[in-house]
């Protein structure tokens, strides 16, 4: 069985660090995964680190702290394009992202995402925004994306605490700049099956290497309500894969298990589906996650509890190495020294997304 090793540090004491371990699923798209990732590590790609560790109600990275960046990025933004062609006025606070008590404000989130989709376009069609702007101003564009997202998910777990401690739902989405996308063979990819939508504590999934909603996020954030154009504009259904990955590291829901809200939500996106016209029997939407791997909790932790695993993860959201065999015996390894708490952090990774800006602007 093919496995990986993720070392983790204490952003805070960088001499603090533990390690956990991952069993590549031996199925194809398993195989497939685990390839790409070593094409990764040879490549020793820049690891994504300020998008990282989501849902954890305790993180260094608090709400204050996110709407700084969002407002430093809101005016990097506004100071670059002429105010006549576009212009950010929203004020993003602590108090105006979220709603009374700890809910999130959804209509400011999905108006802040609205602003990255426009100035970023797509995978396939970046917007002329984009193409225009400097290298800082891109990075700022991208940072409204990773921001809004980090932000949602803090909310939402800080809620669950609060509310239903049981529930709050930490995730990792691993990514890395400029990794390779391939296409996703049509001979995986799925057709609806409320089964699909299942997450499993500790279990490792293909990361969502492009821009846009899955289906399943519209249904979610819009809250059954049916699709109009602008919401019908942001869908895109999954077309590629890479060696990036997403860790389930919140308690499993499982359709038709012990927690009946996920199978009342899983019957009514089938309903919502079927009259927003989409097939359920069609494999072109590809429905559902896609696991590729799966935490060895007992090696890693000494427990598959995640009660216990939480505190344990919680002082560590900082990855410092991955390493995986290259399949000839040998070790393949990549360090990333570097995370949000060094005083030169932005420009260390401008400096590594400036060949994608120079590409992308026709330089």
């Amino acid at each position: 069985m093919n496995k990986v090793t993720v070392t983790l540090r204490n952003p805070l004491d960088k001499s603090d660090s533990m390690k956990y371990y991952i069993d590549v699923n031996n199925t194809p798209l398993g195989n497939l995964w685990f390839a790409a990732l070593q094409d990764i590590l040879r490549h020793n790609l820049y690891l994504e680190k300020n998008f990282c560790f989501l849902g954890f109600p305790d993180s260094q990275r608090d709400l204050e702290y996110i709407c700084q960046e969002l407002n430093w990025a809101k005016d990097q933004i506004n100071n670059f394009f002429d105010p006549l062609e576009y212009h950010i006025s929203d004020v993003w606070t602590t108090d105006t992202l979220r709603e009374e008590m700890f809910g999130i404000n959804h209509d400011v989130m999905n108006k802040l995402h609205n602003h990255f989709e426009y100035l970023q376009g797509t995978v396939w069609g970046l917007s002329e925004f984009y193409k225009r702007a400097d290298d800082t101003t891109k990075f700022a564009i991208r940072q409204l994306n990773n921001l809004c997202h980090e932000a949602e998910s803090l909310m939402l777990s800080q809620l669950k605490k609060a509310t239903q401690p049981e529930w709050i739902r930490p995730s990792q989405i691993t990514t890395f700049l400029n990794a390779k996308r391939h296409e996703f063979p049509t001979d995986y990819k799925t057709t609806f099956d409320e089964s699909r939508y299942d997450r499993k504590f500790g279990e490792v999934y293909l990361h969502w290497t492009q821009i846009g909603k899955t289906l399943y996020e519209v249904y979610r954030d819009e809250r059954g309500v049916d699709i109009d154009q602008a919401t019908c504009d942001a869908i895109t259904h999954l077309r590629y894969y890479s060696g990036e990955f997403d860790i389930e590291w919140a308690q499993g829901v499982y359709y038709g298990g012990q927690h009946p809200w996920h199978t009342i939500e899983m019957s009514g996106f089938r309903t919502w589906l079927t009259r927003n016209g989409f097939d359920v029997h069609d494999a072109q939407y590809n429905y559902g996650y896609h696991p590729v791997g799966q935490v060895d909790l007992q090696k890693s932790f000494g427990t598959s509890d995640h009660i216990k695993v939480w505190p344990a993860l919680s002082k560590y959201l900082d990855i410092y190495s991955i390493e995986c065999d290259d399949g000839s015996g040998n070790v393949l390894r990549s360090i990333y020294p570097y995370n949000w708490t060094d005083s030169d952090y932005y420009e260390q990774q401008i400096q590594k997304l400036k060949p994608g800006y120079d590409f992308s602007s026709g330089r």
